[in-house]
């Protein structure tokens, strides 16, 4: 099996992987405008738009929900660290824990229960 030199990597990126990115995307944007005339103007009573608007629309939902944060991959790193605290806990600790997420959500002070006599 032969190695590719740099300059092949390079011609196979910008002749075959950068035209196949460019078309999906254009097919994307052509999604986006397609569902949007389908469905919005029929539910909604707006107007329809064009390829230039819907390209506009995704990257607008691409900034305000999903660009510059890395998606949904970078809590993944959050998710496993809480995971490893929850693991290391003991069953005091871990209903000590939802007690005080409980409380926080329910917006009730957490306290303590008095003790029986």
């Amino acid at each position: 099996m032969r190695h590719k030199t740099r300059a092949q990597r390079i011609a196979i990126l910008v002749f075959i992987v950068f035209p196949l990115f460019v078309v999906a995307f254009a097919g994307l944007v052509w999604a986006v405008m397609s569902l949007w005339n389908w469905l919005m103007p029929a539910i909604f009573g707006v107007h329809a738009v064009t390829y230039w608007q819907a390209l506009g629309l995704l990257l607008l939902c691409w900034i305000l929900f999903g660009g510059f944060r890395g998606g949904r991959g970078s809590r993944r790193g959050w998710e496993h660290g809480m995971r490893r605290r929850w693991e290391r806990m003991s069953p005091e600790e871990r209903e000590e824990f939802l007690k005080g997420l409980r409380s926080r959500w329910s917006g009730t002070p957490h306290t303590e229960p008095e003790p029986k006599a």
